[in-house]
């Protein structure tokens, strides 16, 4: 198991662009959020430190990221505490979204911790308030699918 911090502000990796450059056949594939550079390098540089010189993981991978995001300043009272708008919001059930803020990691941890984000058989995502503004990963190898749940139609239940 592989379990570490990034501490920072979690940016999104969104959609991917490629276009051709003028005067060459050479085709350019670039992120559409080109803010989550330094958000992958920081991600990439510690996950670095957790490989000790193991070689990159190649086995089905089960991955768990909880990303924790600060509460807007308008959730506070003026004596610190929670307002009324900050305990009716549980969770940050805003931009980013949680798959493109996984999908900026995931991008940042392929060729440092295992060798394509294809790898990844189970995937846990959560998005939480909380501060340091961070995401925690965990990485195991997948060794048995999980249960799949089937739910009978309702016309087919027996009584």
């Amino acid at each position: 198991m592989i379990q570490f911090t990034v501490f920072g502000t979690a940016k999104p990796a969104g959609s991917k662009r490629a276009f051709r450059l003028k005067n060459s056949n050479r085709v350019v594939l670039t992120d559409a959020n080109k803010n989550s550079k330094p958000w992958k390098a920081e991600v990439a540089q510690v996950a670095g430190r957790h490989v000790n010189g193991s070689g990159l993981l190649r086995d089905p991978l089960d991955v768990h990221f909880v990303f924790y995001v600060a509460r807007p300043k308008g959730h506070f009272t003026s004596r610190g505490g929670l307002s009324a708008k900050g305990q009716r919001e549980s969770f940050p059930a805003k931009r980013p979204d949680v798959l493109k803020l996984a999908r900026g990691v995931e991008d940042a941890l392929t060729g440092v911790l295992y060798a394509d984000d294809s790898q990844i058989v189970i995937e846990r995502l959560e998005k939480r308030w909380g501060e340091p503004e961070r995401v925690e990963i965990t990485i195991t190898e997948a060794t048995e699918p999980p249960p799949l749940f089937y739910v009978q139609p309702a016309d087919r239940l027996l009584s």
